[in-house]
């Protein structure tokens, strides 16, 4: 009897083996072909500036990044359902450091919309710690990055306390990588401040891809056929050491402001997602974009003809 039934299950076995395999191999071949199928179509929508090529012009890039920034946004308009967490913020104390701090979030936007929030000459109007722009230099300008020397005079706030740093500092940004590295020109109270932003994209509708897990930006935008939303996962490290670390309880107030500041800067950059999502979600039927937006999605990427366009409004009195 037993005999018999083992014979009998072996078969059975085989055959469940088989159709799993088979199983696999067509849903395989399914995703090969609708990938096949998609190259056009993310080519179009990432645009050749999202790391295609690297032999595109700093105008031909420009346009790339506009197109591809709008077809992503269009997604986020279709559906603008996002709820914004809460950002993760880890302090450790290195040997002969004030603090090291790493801090990370998701947000509603893509990492290009994202990059041109934080490297926009006019943020002051989005991070409300910063109380004036000194001065700013493009040192290098290579299309897709830039080498920025930037003086600016920052505020900070911490229980009832409340003052004003001036940080000067080059700032080498990459929009290939989407990284922002920041790094203290001179030495003085400050002995070492510099950090990184780097910005990864974030597959908010993966889902929809299930059961395939797409691996790339070419996978999922050819899985969802364009219509998933892309978000960015954002994250920020700093180090800060003084000329001179102070001992407690000094050191923690200190460690307070700078954590603090730190916070305000991620929250400030939620909020100004949150906004562009919501004024993209109401275009009128032309869609014109409100003013203070047609720079960040649309306009003018050269960070040296923004400056500049800057200087000129000032010397007009445009800008107070």
């Amino acid at each position: 009897m037993t005999e018999n039934w083992t014979k009998a299950s072996i078969p059975s076995f085989i055959t469940l083996i088989r159709d799993k395999v088979q199983n696999y191999a067509k849903f395989d071949q399914q995703f090969k072909a609708m990938k096949n199928d998609g190259i056009k179509l993310a080519t179009s929508f990432l645009g050749k500036s999202s790391s295609f090529s690297d032999t595109t012009t700093s105008t031909s890039s420009t346009t790339s990044i506009d197109v591809n920034l709008e077809k992503q946004l269009q997604s986020w308009k279709d559906n603008p359902i996002w709820t914004d967490p809460s950002p993760e913020i880890q302090v450790t104390v290195p040997k002969g450091s004030l603090c090291n701090l790493n801090v990370k979030v998701n947000v509603g936007l893509p990492p290009d919309a994202i990059y041109n929030i934080v490297t926009d000459p006019d943020n002051k109007r989005v991070f409300k710690n910063i109380e004036e722009v000194v001065s700013r230099r493009v040192l290098i300008d290579e299309g897709h990055r830039q080498v920025v020397e930037l003086e600016q005079t920052a505020l900070w706030r911490f229980l009832w306390w409340s003052g004003t740093i001036t940080v000067h500092v080059l700032v080498d940004q990459n929009r290939k990588d989407y990284t922002m590295k920041f790094k203290q020109v001179k030495t003085g109270f400050m002995k070492r401040f510099e950090g990184c932003w780097k910005l990864e994209p974030l597959f908010v509708d993966e889902k929809v891809c299930y059961p395939f897990v797409p691996k790339n930006m070419e996978d999922y935008i050819s899985c969802t056929r364009g219509k998933g939303r892309i978000g960015s996962k954002v994250s920020l490290e700093q180090l800060i050491q003084p000329a001179l670390v102070p001992p407690p309880p000094i050191s923690w107030y200190l460690r307070g402001i700078t954590t603090k500041t730190t916070e305000m800067l991620i929250t400030d950059l939620i909020e100004e997602a949150s906004r562009i999502r919501s004024d993209y979600g109401s275009l009128n039927e032309d869609n014109v974009a409100p003013i203070d937006d047609c720079n960040l999605l649309k306009g003018k990427h050269d960070i040296k003809e923004r400056w500049a366009s800057r200087r000129r409004k000032r010397r007009r009195g445009f800008i107070v």
